[in-house]
């Protein structure tokens, strides 16, 4: 692995930890911010990790590569809402626990949809830009 590959994991790594504590603090401070923002942050900075965790992954430079892995991550998000539709037993007792539920959520929203794609657009107009100054210096 190059060391310009490994700077770019150790970033995306950092980014995805910094989200992950984000959206942690969005529901477990919830009570102190806006409604709005309480109610859609959490989705959307979930959304954003699992943008970030595919960049972690594969961090290639260039836009190709960052709308390659916004598209796999909505794919992603989205097919773990739909999967929220289906109800069996072993899944339900995955859905109960704290891991499992903030995984796999609880049930389909429709509008959860939407705050994916907000979290994965601005997760991935960060990475452009920032990406982009990078790229000057």
């Amino acid at each position: 692995m190059s060391e310009r590959t490994r700077r770019l994991r150790v970033g995306y790594a950092s980014a995805t930890v910094a989200v992950v504590l984000l959206g942690l603090a969005s529901r477990r401070y919830a009570d102190a911010l806006p409604a709005w923002l309480a109610e859609h942050a959490g989705d959307a900075l979930w959304a954003a990790m699992i943008y970030l965790g595919f960049r972690t992954i594969r961090p290639g430079r260039g836009a190709g590569a960052a709308a390659g892995t916004a598209l796999a991550a909505l794919l992603a998000c989205y097919a773990d809402e739909f999967s929220q539709l289906y109800r069996a037993a072993w899944i339900d007792r995955l859905r109960e626990t704290t891991l499992g539920g903030l995984a796999l959520g609880h049930g389909f929203l429709a509008v959860d949809l939407l705050r994916y794609a907000a979290g994965i657009g601005l997760a991935w107009l960060a990475d452009r830009v920032l990406s982009g100054r990078g790229n000057r210096a």
